[in-house]
């Protein structure tokens, strides 16, 4: 096996998007602005809800898909299409936007904590005019696994050993999976070799990820191996390691389009206001 190592380090930077929903933006900052096919990873995490109670109202998609997974809190979501679900504790939403979308997440509390993330997956050029859909997961279809002792891993996407994740159909065969490593513990965890992959601490105060210690909301950006060593650190934490098939196109990007040409991009504006989407 050819094992992984941390090409860079990043921190997330404070901003705030919606009506003012306050996080951390790691993918989609100067720093990194994208990992291909990853366009932007937020983690929104907190108890004050002057942070996160306007939410995210109706807005457009074009082009690429949008992941979300909360650990707390809960969210509703609606599109223009009459679809409608609650984002819960543990659940994972797959929304392909494909052609377009229009579509709104709003708290549904009103105190306590609110934690999760958003990740942007990058469609294809012949996927990019797809129909929407959706893959709303109940926490109780992700397979929990405990692979050695003092780790436990939530599987939502890929395969790990005989655990397979629910997301399916979806077009960069992408490993997403929640890592829970104690101190002490490690697991070597196989990748596909020709994926680009990124480990993020997010809960606990560091972890050891390819032999080195990456710290609380420090991601890595991974090599290219068949293989990453994950190890608890000083206290227990959790990991995210995602990877996906780089797709090697051209990208346009404006605000809530992703497209591969200025051209398309002007296309999708002109039929949002057309009210095509």
């Amino acid at each position: 096996m050819t094992e992984r190592r941390i090409l860079r380090r990043i921190r997330g930077t404070d901003t705030s998007d919606g009506a003012g929903v306050k996080l951390k933006r790691i993918i989609g900052q100067p720093g990194l602005d994208m990992l291909d096919p990853f366009l932007l990873l937020d983690e929104f995490r907190s108890d004050d809800a002057g942070d996160y109670i306007a939410g995210f109202p109706e807005h457009p998609h074009r082009g690429f898909e949008t992941v979300t997974y909360m650990l707390a809190g809960r969210m509703q979501h609606g599109d223009n299409h009459g679809n409608r679900g609650d984002l819960k504790p543990g659940s994972v939403q797959w929304m392909t936007a494909g052609r377009g979308i229009l579509h709104s997440e709003m708290p549904q509390q009103e105190n306590g904590l609110m934690w999760g993330f958003q990740l942007w997956v990058n469609l294809p050029a012949k996927d990019k005019m797809t129909d929407p859909r959706y893959q709303d997961i109940d926490p109780q279809r992700i397979p929990v696994v405990h692979p050695t002792d003092g780790v436990t891993v939530k599987v939502i996407a890929g395969r790990l050993g005989d655990a397979e994740g629910p997301v399916a159909g979806v077009v960069t065969a992408p490993v997403y999976l929640d890592i829970a490593v104690e101190p002490g513990a490690s697991l070597d965890i196989p990748l596909p070799e020709g994926h680009h992959a990124f480990a993020y601490v997010f809960d606990g105060r560091d972890a050891q990820v390819a032999g080195e210690v990456l710290k609380r909301s420090e991601l890595a950006v991974l090599s290219p191996g068949d293989s990453v060593r994950i190890a608890g650190g000083e206290s227990p934490a959790r990991v995210l390691l995602v990877a996906g098939q780089p797709l090697a196109e051209p990208v346009a990007r404006y605000g809530p389009f992703v497209m591969n040409t200025p051209e398309q991009i002007h296309e999708a504006i002109a039929d949002f206001r057309a009210g095509k989407f």
